[in-house]
């Protein structure tokens, strides 16, 4: 299977319940790829290079080098592309990133917070108050709006676009839309955090950090780790098809940034920051 392939196909037998019994036949179903992926940093002066891994994440394959990106940036190892001087894979399933010799590393720092926990590092920090301060002040209070009725025809755009989940129903989805809501880019993963990861990396590679005009999708629930990683790319506006978490919206409220949930059915609520949408002014404004 080459090294970028997001499916996999396999034979199966299919059973399905009929009016005489239980039938059943053989046939191919397709499987979204997960696999691990290990991203390594080469760092330090020119004339004494050192290099180590900081995570291992499971992923679907594909855009490897924007999934590691956005996880540097959003674990604030580097703040744009530029930080990178070289990629270079020496095995399938490891990535390497060559910082620039004046990009400085904390090694401790990032294997305390990648390892505490198995799915991100920000779940390792002490409390909501340390990473609320170590969020940078990147939303613009101002701006965007975008229009109630608009939010609503976001997820049949995002749903259109998910051409793998399409066809194996496995991943989840994160999207860009500007406030007209045209969408600007969509990445899947079996991981949520891992198609942020990719989006926000998009995002670096093609210089539109911070993304203080857009709208960010994720197709299942919101959590506290989504919230920060949105927060960090400077996104104003996060919907969700699923739950918030209490935490996502604590940390949401905190930041000033417009949390939306259960995006989905033409319904949708709004936890926090109503008043992007068309003008609203509260949470009880009526319609």
């Amino acid at each position: 299977m080459p090294d970028d392939q997001p499916m996999l196909r396999i034979p199966i037998r299919s059973f399905r319940q009929t009016d005489s019994g239980f039938a059943s036949h053989i046939r191919d179903d397709l499987l979204a790829v997960e696999e691990p992926l290990e991203i390594r940093l080469g760092f330090g002066p020119r004339a004494a290079r050192q290099s180590a891994a900081i995570s291992v994440t499971m992923r679907t394959p594909g855009h490897d080098r924007e999934l590691a990106l956005g996880f540097l940036f959003n674990e604030a190892v580097l703040t744009n592309a530029q930080s990178v001087e070289d990629w270079h894979s020496p095995t399938r399933g490891v990535i390497q990133a060559e910082l620039a010799p004046d990009v400085r590393v904390d090694l401790n720092r990032l294997h305390r917070n990648v390892y505490t926990t198995s799915s991100c590092g920000v779940c390792g920090k002490a409390s909501l108050d340390a990473v609320a301060v170590a969020l940078p002040d990147l939303l613009d209070e101002s701006g965007p709006t975008i229009a109630p009725e608009l939010l609503l025809e976001l997820p049949a755009k995002l749903r259109q676009a998910q051409a793998v989940f399409e066809q194996t129903g496995g991943l989840h989805a994160s999207a860009l839309f500007d406030s007209s809501g045209q969408l600007l880019a969509m990445r899947e993963d079996v991981g949520r955090h891992n198609a942020l990861d990719k989006l926000i990396g998009w995002a670096l590679e093609s210089g539109q950090i911070p993304l203080r005009n857009s709208v960010l999708l994720v197709s299942g629930r919101v959590s506290f780790e989504l919230t920060q990683k949105a927060l960090m790319a400077g996104i104003p506006i996060l919907a969700a098809v699923g739950a918030p978490s209490s935490l996502a919206v604590e940390l949401a409220d905190s930041q000033g940034q417009t949390l939306v949930g259960f995006l989905r059915d033409g319904r949708y609520n709004v936890y926090t920051g109503a008043a992007r949408l068309g003008g609203l002014s509260s949470l009880g404004a009526d319609s």
